[in-house]
């Protein structure tokens, strides 16, 4: 985003002077004021804080995932949870006869949310909002994840798919 001082102040309704202050460091911004220049740049105000700058880079080892299922699908986040984070990934494996959206698995995504699934392996169905589709090994599939929808295993082998949800981000 490339916005001006005028640009950002006529956004967040934080004056031009007071920005460049912030911007210099010569003050520091009301927990207020910062909110709503983050709101003015369209972001969290975690985000903005940068709360996770304790590195750049931060590796996710297998034992350390956070992961759940039942009933014969298993999912695990491959992302860590840093605040702020805009995108999460996730592996899923779902066994024959087996159907993502039951009990111990994660929750609906919040609203604006946007999902894009890949097929690594199997045939799946995806379910959205009612409309079936037919998904084969690297298939990818983009939809509205604050839709009802679920992926079913209709094969006799086991499924897996990765999925990257980018949260509460704007329809456009």
């Amino acid at each position: 985003m490339d916005l001006s001082l005028r640009a950002l102040a006529g956004r967040s309704g934080v004056s031009a002077p007071m920005l460049s202050q912030v911007e210099r460091g010569e003050t520091s911004p009301t927990l207020t004021v910062a909110n709503r220049i983050a709101a003015g740049l369209e972001l969290k105000l975690s985000q903005l804080l940068r709360l996770d700058e304790s590195g750049t880079v931060s590796v996710v080892r297998p034992p350390d995932r956070r992961g759940g299922g039942a009933d014969g699908h298993r999912w695990e986040v491959l992302t860590p949870p840093l605040p702020g984070q805009r995108a999460e990934v996730s592996c899923h494996s779902v066994q024959p006869g087996a159907r993502t959206g039951g009990p111990g698995d994660p929750p609906m995504h919040e609203p604006g949310a946007r999902e894009t699934s890949l097929v690594q392996r199997g045939r799946l169905t995806f379910v959205c909002d009612g409309t079936r589709h037919e998904l084969a090994e690297g298939d990818a599939v983009t939809f509205d994840a604050d839709l009802p929808h679920h992926f079913e295993n209709p094969g006799e082998e086991e499924a897996v798919l990765l999925a990257v949800v980018s949260a509460g981000l704007r329809r456009s």
